[in-house]
């Protein structure tokens, strides 16, 4: 099964991301896109009801996960290979600073 994330803006769901065979899918919820009140994700990820994809994890998602010391603790703590950066997401952006925090879908 694949592993997914709810994305959430300003703590209102905005959307999916996947990870897929091909790589990773995001794309925002129907709902989310018809509220006038909606932004989006990223400066790279405008508004739209196509599903952005990439073959590497979009940038801004990877620029959500921890770096340094704090990712070496995540590393040891939570048993998590540096590597998988989707895995990182989803474990450790669910309370990050900013507007922008990830779910695990179950």
């Amino acid at each position: 099964m694949a592993r997914a994330g709810k994305v959430f803006v300003r703590n209102k769901p905005a959307g999916l991301i996947y990870e897929t065979d091909e790589g990773y899918e995001f794309i925002y919820d129907t709902d989310y896109l018809s509220d006038e009140n909606a932004v989006p994700v990223s400066l790279t990820m405008p508004l739209s009801p196509d599903a952005y994809k990439s073959n590497v994890l979009f940038p801004f998602f990877d620029g959500l996960i921890p770096e340094g010391w704090l990712l070496k603790v995540v590393e040891r703590n939570w048993k998590i290979d540096g590597k998988d950066r989707f895995g990182l997401l989803l474990a450790v952006c669910r309370d990050c600073i900013g507007d922008v925090h990830i779910e695990a879908e179950e």
